[in-house]
């Protein structure tokens, strides 16, 4: 009986460590499930940190040195072979190597350090010299570049500060699922996660250090800057109070000369004088001011084409003109221009274009019929003329076509609406070629400028004029033989009307009356001569 008793005591004891360490086992899993969700989370923080992936990059340059190095092994091994599973073997290894070369040449920056170009200092450029007012506005601009390049290395070792700090959280969940589950597995997780954790703890040192050295020569060079600019707005504020001294003379003596020079002719030469005066100290105060450096040299060279500049205008205007007819596009060699200059027209192509003055070999146009009654002459135009008067060209860009119009008078009695039907008719059939043209042409155009009305086809107007009824045919044509198509449409229509009985050409014409003057009669005794009987 006592045997028994002590049996069911050992077996009840039994059953109650075998419960606990149940649950001691359950407490366990659902803490490392825990953990492990941890550790998910912090990866899914860093896995965009560039750190992070600059490290990733670099483990993953060693994992392909390694594959090719085994790749390698391999196909030396089945160099010879000559069966055909080792031939085909051989065959994929091969391409197998050349992707992992390709892969390894892409990760090339990898191969010594992960973090050689995020940890090295940022070499500043060299500050510019500041040694007149406008050379602030690039020093202001430097110290702002710099500042900024400095922001921008701070957030990134910020990132990875961040970084650090999310690994040593992960280490620390490692280690304590190893302790909970003390397997190889987890030893492996910690060690990895450790290695991982030294090599960023190395980084953040490197980092930290070039910082520090980048930051003291940020400062360095913004002191430096900000002394230089201090020192060159106190000498414009000199030279700024020496100017209004100088100008404020130049007043007080116009105003002296004024009131005390009564002859007009005078007072315009010591006017003219006090002017010179005036602006030769301030060239003077500037120069003396500034002239520091043999670069200035440009500044004096440049005030005396300033005045070279001025005793030669034309010239000047001429080349500048030359700049804009070169660089601007309005113009080239072979376009048809028109030019008026002191009333009269002249219009020509260009056939050159020097740094002075564009050629212009004049041609047979409505111009010429109609105003100039001569052609064939040369044209020198100097360029700056397209700064003070309006040059037409007839072919600018694309354009090789221009309207043209003729005007057709019939008498008021004539059939219009026929007329104007014949002369639509006509100017539609000898323009239609000219009209395809001009609307491509027109469609090349509209990449260029804004064009609202591209309507080309021939317009034909009627208009009530004193002649009589005027027919006004507007149609697209060559622009180099507008007189040519003009004198075919011009027939054409002529020869339309003559056939047509309800339409008469209008021309100009004159009525004359001669009224008949009564002689006085002849006495009845004396007979009329036979010349007198004739006449009457």
């Amino acid at each position: 009986m006592p045997k028994k008793i002590l049996w069911l005591i050992f077996l009840t004891c039994n059953l109650l460590l075998a419960e606990t360490n149940t649950t001691s086992k359950l407490e366990d899993s659902i803490k490392t499930e825990a953990l492990r969700q941890k550790i998910t989370a912090i990866d899914e923080a860093i896995k965009d940190n560039l750190w992070f992936k600059r490290y990733g990059n670099y483990l993953s340059y060693q994992k392909l040195i390694e594959e090719l190095s085994t790749v390698d092994a391999e196909v030396k091994k089945i160099k010879n072979a000559k069966d055909k599973a080792s031939i085909e073997k051989r065959e994929r290894l091969v391409s197998k190597q050349e992707s992992l070369e390709k892969q390894i040449e892409l990760l090339q920056e990898f191969k010594n350090s992960p973090f050689s170009k995020m940890v090295e200092s940022i070499e500043l450029e060299s500050y510019p010299k500041i040694t007149n007012p406008f050379a602030i506005i690039s020093a202001l601009s430097y110290i702002k570049k710099i500042k900024q390049e400095s922001a921008d290395y701070h957030a990134r070792i910020d990132r990875l500060d961040f970084l650090v700090g999310k690994l040593r959280e992960k280490l620390a969940l490692i280690e304590e699922i190893n302790q909970i589950e003390p397997i190889i597995t987890n030893e492996d997780m910690a060690y990895e996660a450790q290695k991982e954790l030294n090599a960023f703890i190395a980084a953040q040192e490197i980092a930290s250090t070039s910082y520090s050295l980048h930051v003291k020569k940020v400062d360095e060079a913004s002191i430096r800057i900000t002394q230089d600019i201090t020192l060159q707005m106190k000498r414009a504020f000199n030279i700024g109070i020496f100017i209004i001294v100088v100008i404020v003379i130049t007043l007080l003596l116009k105003f002296v000369a004024k009131r005390y020079i009564k002859d007009n002719e005078r007072f315009y030469t010591a006017n003219k004088i006090i002017n010179f005066l005036n602006v030769t100290l301030i060239l003077l105060i500037l120069l003396f001011s500034y002239i520091e450096n043999v670069s200035y040299l440009v500044t004096v060279v440049g005030f005396a084409s300033a005045g070279i500049a001025i005793a030669m205008k034309d010239w000047f205007m001429s080349i500048l003109g030359w700049m804009v007819i070169i660089f601007g596009g309005s113009f080239h060699v072979g376009d048809r221009i028109k030019v008026k200059k002191d009333g009269l027209s002249y219009v020509g192509d260009i056939i050159d274009i020097s740094l002075l003055r564009m050629t212009l070999l004049e041609d047979i146009t409505l111009t010429s019929y109609m105003e100039n009654t001569r052609s064939g002459r040369v044209f020198f135009i100097p360029n700056n003329l397209i700064f003070s008067s309006v040059i037409s060209n007839y072919t600018h860009g694309t354009m090789r076509t221009v309207w043209d119009g003729i005007n057709i008078y019939i008498t008021f009695d004539s059939n219009h609406k026929k007329a104007v039907h014949l002369a639509r008719e006509i100017t539609k059939k000898y323009a239609k070629g000219y009209t395809d043209i001009a609307r491509k042409q027109l469609n090349l155009l509209r990449n260029q400028y804004s064009l609202k009305n591209t309507n080309v086809e021939p317009r034909i107007f009627s208009f009530v004029e004193a002649q009589g009824f005027c027919i006004n045919c507007w149609y697209m044509t060559n622009s180099y033989a507008a007189l040519s198509l003009r004198g075919t449409i011009g027939c054409e229509i002529i020869d339309a009307f003559n056939q047509e009985e309800d339409i008469t050409i209008a021309y100009q014409t004159q009525n004359i009356n001669i009224a008949q003057q009564q002689r006085p009669s002849s006495p009845p005794d004396e007979p009329k001569s036979p010349d007198e009987k004739s006449l009457f």
